[in-house]
C-alpha cells in the first residue's frame, strides 16, 4: 500500500528497502532506459554511460532503506545522482592529457540515404557534446528526458528563468552548428 502521497516511486522504494528482489527488478525496468539515455547524452560514450547507470542503481539500492519521502521525489534524486556522476567523469576527462588528438567526425555529406540519418545523428551528438556543460544538461533534461522546465530547473538548482536562458543559448548554438541540416 503506497504511503508517500506525491512520489509515484515511494512504495517501490519501501519494498526495496525491505529487500524485495521483485521491487529492485521493477525499479530497474522503470528507470534504466532514462538513466542510460541521460548518461549517454551527457557523456557521449556508451560504455561510460553504462558504468554511470550501474553506479546510480547501486546508490539507489543503498539509499532505499533510509529514504525519507517529502524533500524530493525519488526520481529527482536519481537524476541528480546521475548528473553528478556524469560531471565527475567530465571533470576527469579534462584532467587527462591525451597523447594524440581525438579523431574528427567526418561532417561531409553521406554516401547514400542510409548513412545520412547516421551522419545526422553523429553531428547532433557532436554538437551536443560541444555545448557548455550546463547548456547540455538543460537541453538533455528538457528535450531528451522530457522533464518540464520547472522540474529541470529544480533538478539543476536554478530558477526557471535561468533554465530558459540556458535552453535558449543551447538551442541557438545547436542551430548555428547544424544550420546546414535545415536546408
Amino acid at each position: 500500500m503506497p504511503t508517500g502521497g506525491s512520489d509515484p516511486d515511494q512504495e517501490l522504494i519501501e519494498r526495496i528497502g525491505r529487500g524485495d528482489p521483485a521491487a529492485v527488478q521493477a525499479l530497474v525496468a522503470r528507470k534504466l532506459p532514462r538513466m542510460l539515455q541521460l548518461a549517454h547524452r551527457m557523456l557521449g560514450d556508451v560504455a561510460e554511460a553504462e558504468d554511470v547507470t550501474q553506479e546510480v542503481f547501486l546508490r539507489a539500492w543503498k539509499q532505499a532503506p533510509t529514504w525519507m519521502p517529502g524533500a524530493a521525489r525519488f526520481d529527482t534524486w536519481l537524476h541528480r545522482v546521475a548528473l553528478n556522476l556524469c560531471y565527475d567523469r567530465l571533470r576527469r576527462r579534462r584532467e587527462v592529457a591525451m597523447a594524440e588528438p581525438p579523431e574528427q567526425i567526418d561532417t561531409g555529406p553521406a554516401a547514400d540515404r542510409g548513412l545520412l540519418a547516421r551522419d545526422t545523428g553523429l553531428r547532433v551528438a557532436a554538437a551536443m557534446a560541444d555545448l557548455p556543460d550546463r547548456q547540455r544538461e538543460a537541453v538533455t533534461l528538457c528535450h531528451y528526458q522530457e522533464l518540464t522546465n520547472i522540474e529541470a530547473a529544480a533538478l539543476m538548482g536554478v530558477s526557471v528563468d535561468a533554465l530558459e536562458s540556458l535552453l535558449a543559448r543551447g538551442r541557438r548554438a545547436l542551430r548555428a552548428t547544424l544550420v546546414d541540416l535545415r536546408e
